[in-house]
């Protein structure tokens, strides 16, 4: 591993750590992570020239703090608060400590910033972009390139999301007890996006932006590491290990896409397999039983089958039963449809795919396009299924699905005109 990635495996764990300790010592956030940004890129130009502090944790609080002093000054507003609140506190509070000294606040605030940044005020896309950005310590360029939008847009995307926590006056800290339980969904479920974005990206020409699944699952080591007796924290870090593990063999030697079924489980990571199974085999009975647990567990089905034909299709469709009770919604069903057909034949399978479209849910969604061609393809109805991988094809704005899709409805007609 080269030292440039050495040093950004460093600073990513210290970043939130950093942001939370000058948010909880000056009260604003805003400042507090621009100033830890500055910070980071001093250190990532530094570091590799002349070696990594004996306190890398101080060094950045002392650089920040710096930096967050010089942002101060350039706004009077910002001015006057310091004065206001350097009036109340001593004056040895204000001073940042030495690089090679101890922090005395050195308590990990990664969590706690992890709530501010998916306050429930923010979007989703908001909530995932600040917290890649203050908690994973990715530049905005960078987060900007992961989303393939301007860096300008992610910038405005970014600094609105900052300015209405510092206007919702949410104090840094953990939210109240009534609140933490639907605070915390909301952060799994900001990690559960960037995850997915990662591991199956929706748009553009990457099949996967391994960056993103890893910082993912970085963030939820953090939680689960805050949290260990919470089963859902627990299902979610098994659902992207097990996930996560198939990545490697998801991609051709051009980057095609493989699908699930023709994959070489060999290269599948077998370490991440085993501590994903551990995980929610731990966290199951612990209950109550929740949406990531049970899709860790549908994973972990997958995993452990040697071959796509030994995979135990009737313990995914309970599963799936399952999950329906749990986190009812219609991709969980249109993925039931899958699981039914593989036990009780294409046709049962397309009769609930049926119903959903009938109902008007996922209409025209190119995933309904997808299972439908999977199935009548199934089913021995090849034309029919050509029609619908070219809907599909037709309608994802991912690159790699849709050559692959393409690709399948050639060899479709392919077979049907010699």
């Amino acid at each position: 591993m080269s030292t440039e990635h050495r040093i950004d495996d460093l600073l990513r764990p210290l970043a939130p750590q950093v942001v939370g300790v000058l948010t909880r010592r000056y009260g604003d956030f805003d400042a507090a992570e621009d100033a830890v940004q500055e910070a980071l890129a001093d250190a990532a130009a530094q570091w590799p020239e002349q070696g990594v502090p004996g306190n890398p944790r101080g060094w950045l609080i002392q650089v920040a703090a710096r930096r967050m002093a010089d942002l101060v000054r350039a706004e009077q507003a910002r001015r006057r608060r310091e004065d206001r609140a350097a009036g109340l506190e001593p004056a040895d509070r204000w001073a940042a400590p030495a690089a090679d000294a101890d922090d005395a606040a050195g308590r990990d605030d990664t969590l706690t910033l992890l709530f501010l940044c998916c306050h429930p005020s923010l979007s989703r896309a908001s909530a995932v972009a600040l917290t890649l950005r203050s908690v994973g310590g990715l530049t905005t360029g960078e987060i900007a390139r992961a989303f393939l939008v301007p860096e300008a847009t992610m910038g405005q995307r970014i600094s609105r999301a900052k300015q209405r926590i510092r206007s919702s006056g949410v104090p840094f800290g953990m939210p109240e007890e009534k609140d933490r339980a639907a605070r915390l969904a909301a952060v799994l479920h900001v990690l559960y996006l960037i995850f997915n974005e990662g591991y199956a990206t929706s748009d553009g020409a990457e099949l996967r932006r391994v960056e993103l699944s890893a910082e993912a699952i970085r963030l939820t080591r953090a939680v689960h590491a805050t949290l260990p007796e919470d089963s859902e924290v627990a299902g979610l870090l098994a659902l992207m290990l097990l996930t996560n593990a198939r990545g490697a063999a998801r991609a051709g030697p051009s980057g095609e896409l493989i699908p699930l079924a023709d994959q070489d489980r060999s290269r599948w990571d077998a370490a991440a397999i085993a501590e994903g199974v551990a995980l929610v085999t731990a966290a199951l009975p612990r209950g109550p039983v929740g949406p990531y647990q049970v899709q860790a567990a549908i994973a972990a089905v997958h995993d452990e089958a040697p071959t796509a034909r030994e995979t135990d299709w009737p313990q995914i469709l309970a599963l799936y039963g399952v999950l329906e009770q749990v986190s009812p919604s219609p991709v969980v069903s249109l993925n039931r449809a899958v699981a039914v057909a593989m036990v009780h034949g294409p046709a049962a399978g397309l009769e609930i795919v049926d119903e959903l479209t009938g109902r008007g849910e996922l209409k025209d969604h190119y995933r309904v396009h997808v299972v439908r061609g999977h199935l009548l393809e199934r089913a021995g109805e090849p034309e029919a299924a050509r029609q619908e991988y070219l809907r599909a094809a037709a309608r994802t704005a991912s690159l790699p699905e849709r050559h692959y899709l393409t690709l399948r409805a050639s060899a479709l007609g392919a077979r049907r005109d010699p």
